[in-house]
């Protein structure tokens, strides 16, 4: 599929909110495709039915879902603590059958909290593994794919080695690719190693020292040949933007705009310079 083709979606963490002004927003923008993505104490509460008729009446797909990662104690499929770990599998479970229920059919997991101390890397690496097995397991039978996602610094499954062991623990596994997250490997040899799993993306930019969910063009990643290496991997997912809308450490610029995506999407599918926002 070409890039141009792909959809231009935006995770809900950027807005923080599933109220009909947020739909209405995305597609008076062009933003076809919502992650809904929260602070981790809403999720008990997501209005699933309005999200359902929001989404039908704005035309808006929520395909993916992100499940908590917060916080670290009671949300890590990699803890040592085997009850933590049947906690989180459990809520995960019950966060996908509810999305299932209006047609979300992809799960974004975290493999791990952190930080994760060295000497308990190669027992978390394993525990992760164990607990995705579980959980895609428990995915398929409310018609969910897990994609597990790249993940920074000393987490689990940070690398081209552990996520590969991480994914073949189910065949049904997939893979949610953080363009920022990546700071021992380069995107390039990561997406021509793993991208035949991509399933869904995380779309920002950094300047390789840490994550930090610049817009594509401020920080250092090479957009045009990134876009080119996730064509040739045959990515037909949306490009799914993981970028606040608040003005980022590090930058000096306004505010994002709903227009700022929908115009930073055009170039980068484009492979052209983004306009620059000030």
């Amino acid at each position: 599929m070409r890039a141009v083709d792909w959809k231009a979606g935006l995770s809900g963490s950027a807005v923080g909110s599933l109220e009909r002004e947020v739909f209405e927003a995305y597609a008076q923008n062009g933003l076809q495709v919502m992650e809904i993505s929260l602070p981790w104490e809403m999720y008990a509460s997501i209005p699933w039915k309005d999200v359902q008729r929001l989404s039908a009446e704005t035309g808006v797909e929520v395909r993916s879902i992100h499940l908590p990662f917060l916080p670290f104690a009671e949300n890590d499929l990699s803890s040592l603590d085997a009850q933590v770990r049947q906690n989180t599998v459990q809520g995960h479970t019950e966060l996908m059958a509810r999305a299932s229920e209006i047609g979300t059919r992809i799960a974004v997991v975290h493999p791990s909290a952190e930080p994760i101390p060295a000497g308990e890397r190669a027992d978390r690496l394993q525990y992760t593994r164990e607990s995705l097995a579980k959980l895609a397991e428990n995915a398929a039978k409310y018609g969910v794919t897990v994609a597990v996602e790249n993940l920074p610094r000393t987490c689990i499954g940070n690398c081209t080695a552990e996520m590969r062991f991480l994914l073949t623990a189910d065949e049904r596994l997939r893979l949610c690719f953080d363009t920022n997250h990546l700071l021992g490997e380069k995107n390039a040899d990561y997406i021509r190693a793993l991208g035949q799993y991509f399933i869904n993306i995380h779309v920002s930019d950094y300047d390789f020292v840490d994550e930090r969910h610049w817009l594509p063009y401020e920080g250092k990643t090479d957009w045009v040949e990134l876009v080119t290496l996730l064509e040739e991997a045959g990515y037909e997912g949306p490009f799914l933007y993981e970028v606040p809308r608040h003005i980022p450490s590090g930058l000096n610029r306004r505010n994002l705009t709903y227009a700022d995506y929908r115009a930073n999407y055009e170039a980068c599918v484009n492979k052209r310079p983004a306009p620059r926002i000030i």
